[in-house]
């Protein structure tokens, strides 16, 4: 079964009205960003290559108004999905409790560094991204707070340091070390377009997708291996040993031809992992052009070599996301899938499947079926076109 979320519509009146009964007045701001899934391009973003990210239609909407009576200099924030209430002192921002105020803590302290000065608020917030699937629910949730801070103080920051206040909120405040890509996209997204990012110089290009024929399904396999949170930091290292060995700045800037002239000075995981990243590269350049002259036979094959590497050579797959990928192409272009792959860091979360819009409903009911029946789990699953990125909705 395909799982239907609020529409944004929805979303914003539900925010919109919970606002007005915990605080008793209505909220002036609403703000809004959207979620992303990662359609080719995994692992590539901090070895400074290529990544090929949508914005999704599942998204955090905060909705604000300052305090009547502002003699504290402290943000409320009220969090409908865990019905938690975080109280943020402006005058003292450091990590706290609870955790996921810790993303609105680290984009205060970085308008802060920017001499923009947040006020005292009181916050509504709520959100359709789902949680933990590697969908960034984090990064809405920092674009979400910078747009906000934006629209409450008059003053803006481009859309390039507003991302980069995001990613330095997560890798201080959460203790992430990410890449660029979720904060850049959550940030720019654009309706039915999909952005190649070159995440060495920030430079974009956009791929419209006019064809509504087409869709992406995004299956959560709903498993969360517990190695991922050390396995990220080892994939990392494991890359800049191989940018070492070879001499370059970071893999971006190696090609094969470089690093097979290495092998037998690399030991042999820097050098698969190297592999994973400099092929996976060519892929992402190639399925962005693929995609942009509706060649999507094309595009599903480069889905599915990515898969394949990024189980094989960069070991960041897992048994349930190879059944997900392995059910998807048994279902094949006669059944109107083009291709699936893993998305996001690894060892559980999502993966994702290029579709025939009118196939959905059958595509979703075979892999939920035959997931159920091999796993004993049950896997979420959710179509999405390309959705705008951040903005002010109400002020």
């Amino acid at each position: 079964m395909i799982e239907i979320a609020l529409t944004l519509e929805e979303l914003v009146q539900k925010t919109k009205k919970k606002f007005e009964e915990h605080y008793g007045r209505p909220a002036r701001w609403i703000v809004v960003a959207p979620g992303r899934v990662n359609i080719i391009g995994e692992h590539t973003d901090y070895n400074g290559g290529f990544v090929f990210p949508m914005g999704i239609e599942r998204y955090t909407v905060l909705a604000a108004d300052l305090p009547r009576k502002p003699v504290h200099d402290t943000v409320v924030v009220k969090c409908l999905r865990f019905n938690e209430t975080a109280h943020i002192k402006l005058s003292q921002i450091t990590r706290a409790e609870p955790r996921w105020s810790n993303y609105i803590r680290g984009v205060i302290r970085g308008f802060q560094e920017k001499n923009i000065q947040t006020p005292a608020l009181d916050v509504v917030m709520d959100s359709t991204v789902p949680l933990g699937g590697g969908l960034s629910s984090s990064a809405a949730l920092e674009i979400a707070t910078g747009t906000l801070i934006e629209a409450v103080t008059g003053k803006k920051v481009t859309q390039e340091e507003k991302a980069l206040i995001g990613q330095k909120a997560e890798h201080e405040f959460a203790g992430v070390p990410c890449g660029i890509m979720d904060q850049f996209i959550s940030v720019m997204a654009r309706k039915n377009h999909i952005m190649l990012l070159d995440c060495s110089n920030h430079e974009t290009r956009w791929t419209e997708i006019k064809n509504p024929d087409i869709s992406f399904l995004i299956i959560n396999s709903n498993v969360k291996h517990q190695l991922a949170s050390g396995e990220y930091g080892k994939r990392r290292s494991e890359c800049e040993t191989a940018s070492r060995v070879m001499g370059v700045k970071w893999l971006r800037d190696a090609d094969m031809e470089l690093l097979e002239s290495f092998e037998d000075e690399m030991p042999e995981i820097p050098y698969r992992r190297a592999k994973h990243v400099i092929t996976e590269n060519i892929r992402t350049s190639k399925a962005a052009s693929a995609l942009s002259n509706s060649l999507l036979e094309e595009t599903g094959a480069l889905m599915y070599e990515s898969h394949q590497s990024l189980m094989s050579d960069f070991e960041v797959s897992c048994a349930e996301l190879d059944y997900i990928v392995e059910i998807s192409k048994k279902i094949g272009l006669s059944g109107g899938v083009y291709g699936c792959r893993m998305t996001g860091g690894g060892f559980g979360g999502c993966a994702i499947s290029l579709v025939e819009t009118k196939m959905i409903p059958q595509i979703s009911e075979t892999i939920e079926r035959e997931y159920k029946e091999k796993t004993g789990l049950k896997c979420s699953i959710f179509a999405s076109r390309p959705a705008d990125g951040a903005r002010v909705i109400e002020q």
